[in-house]
């Protein structure tokens, strides 16, 4: 453990309740090479068996993956930076380019025009990057990472028999045997752990071999049954990814909201988890092969089942993150509503200004929020008179203190006897300089859809300019109230 060959529990995303020899990667390394050297030993010995195999073919996917493998060494016994690692990735992804494993085109994207070299190595390196890094990222679970590479060795094996690709075939049939070897004692209860030797290896070799595979591969096949086949790990990262920039958070932050962790938390033990996530690495695999023959009905088939599937359990995890992004994403759509609502909260305000009765103001709140989302509102005001205006759904009801108070229900919306069966927010009414007065109190049932209305607009300057239009309103009609009886009293000293 002081040499930082074991793996202490310890961070709260680790898993594991015991340490763990942390180096299983230097197994998958070893016996790789050893089955590698075996082979070629026998095709040199015994040509008869017609085993053509290239060294340079060789040397140019194993000399780049050693980088990556001392790196993943050095990382599980003194952690390096991120940053560090990516630039050792990117100096072994060039490595790839200048031995002739390289990204030539993107027919999906640009046609069947060819990069020039200057763009060919960034895509290069950053496809090396990706497919390095999501192994890397899913090796959170006993077995997972491992099984899950399994599948996508299995799927680089048959494209390189399909292109007649024999070292090829070697390489991923070799690398197949070590993962499957290692499984054995890194499925759960672990007794060994993969470590980011063993992760970033496997991970950099497949991203190479199927560089080299899809060299003599048709082009469909060059380009998209490699990205299926690695589909989990890849869905793995970009959902990170996009989590962690939604939220604002560094991306390469550890977190424990990954795949592997939802589903734990949804009640699954840790074998069924990895059980389901083997399930799903098999369906991106088999997609994936489908391809092996590519016309548009059977891309098309596999693009909406792959959309579908990655949708609907997206969905299921519940990531906050993208239920956050789905609801501003609604709210864009109904932004025209919104408009529409913010307009009459806008309109009452103006028109309030210039009100030149109570009859008028009450018009005024009637049709505005009528235009809203709000279903009924209740003024309260220290004097509201004993009568309301004959306006549909505005009524008078006194309150427990015996004090009237004005109420306006939606008569469209099943609201029940009392507007307050939903939910409500409630605004202080007082005047330019004068102390509180009033209130104002609106409903809204409780319902799925949200509120299409900027509540800001409510609290200032509806308020003050509401509080203003009924202090002048009712002022007037109790100056109109006095006048006549002053003018008859008048009038009688007069004839007397």
């Amino acid at each position: 453990m002081a040499r930082g060959w074991v793996d202490a529990p310890g961070a709260d995303r680790h898993l594991h309740a015991r340490p763990l020899p942390r180096l299983g990667g230097v197994a998958i390394f070893l016996a790789f090479l050893s089955s590698l050297t075996i082979a070629v030993v026998i095709g040199w010995w015994y040509p008869r068996l017609g085993l053509e195999f290239s060294i340079k073919t060789l040397w140019s996917a194993l000399l780049p993956g050693v980088v990556v493998f001392l790196l993943g060494v050095y990382d599980d016994i003194h952690p390096v930076k991120a940053y560090v690692k990516f630039a050792v990735q990117a100096v072994a992804g060039g490595m790839l380019f200048y031995f002739g494993l390289r990204i030539l085109d993107l027919p999906v994207l640009f046609g069947r025009h060819q990069f020039p070299w200057y763009l060919g190595l960034p895509v290069t390196i950053l496809w090396v990057l990706a497919v390095t890094n999501a192994f890397n990222l899913i090796d959170g679970l006993d077995g997972l990472a491992a099984g899950s590479a399994l599948f996508s060795t299995l799927v680089v094996f048959v494209v390189s028999m399909f292109s007649r690709s024999p070292m090829v075939s070697l390489m991923t049939l070799a690398l197949a045997g070590s993962i499957l070897g290692f499984l054995r004692y890194n499925f759960n209860p672990a007794t060994i752990f993969l470590g980011d030797c063993g992760s970033l290896f496997i991970g950099f070799m497949l991203s190479a071999l199927a560089l080299r595979g899809a060299q003599k591969a048709p082009t469909i096949i060059a380009v998209a049954i490699p990205v299926v086949s690695f589909g989990l790990p890849i869905l793995e990262t970009t959902l990170s990814v996009l989590r962690r920039l939604i939220a604002g958070r560094p991306v390469f932050t550890a977190d424990r909201e990954h795949i592997h962790h939802k589903l734990l938390e949804r009640g699954l033990s840790h074998r069924q988890v990895v059980i389901v996530l083997y399930a799903v690495s098999a369906i991106f695999a088999l997609l994936s092969l489908f391809l092996l023959w590519p016309t548009g009905s059977s891309l098309g088939l596999v693009l909406a089942v792959l959309g579908t599937g990655i949708w609907l359990g997206v969905q299921r995890l519940g990531y906050l993150e993208f239920g956050e992004l789905r609801r501003v994403a609604q709210r864009t759509i109904e932004q025209r509503q919104i408009f529409i609502n913010n307009l009459a909260i806008r309109r009452a305000t103006e028109e309030l200004k210039v009100a030149r009765d109570y009859e008028q103001l009450c018009h005024i709140l009637v049709a505005a929020f009528s235009g809203n989302d709000f279903d009924a509102f209740e003024l309260q005001w220290h004097s509201l008179p004993s009568e309301s205006p004959e306006i549909h759904g505005l009524r008078v009801v006194l309150g427990g203190n015996g004090q009237p108070s004005l109420r306006w229900r939606r008569a469209s919306e099943r609201l029940a006897a009392n507007p307050e069966s939903g939910w409500s927010l409630t605004v202080d009414l007082a005047a330019s300089g004068i102390r509180h007065r009033g209130s104002l109190t609106m409903y809204r049932l409780y319902s799925g859809r949200d509120l299409q209305l900027d509540v800001n607009l409510l609290t200032s300057p509806f308020p003050l300019v509401l509080a203003e239009a009924l202090d002048r309103a009712l002022s007037r009609a109790a100056d109109e109230a006095r006048t006549p009886a002053k003018d008859s009293g008048v009038m009688a000293a007069q004839a007397g």
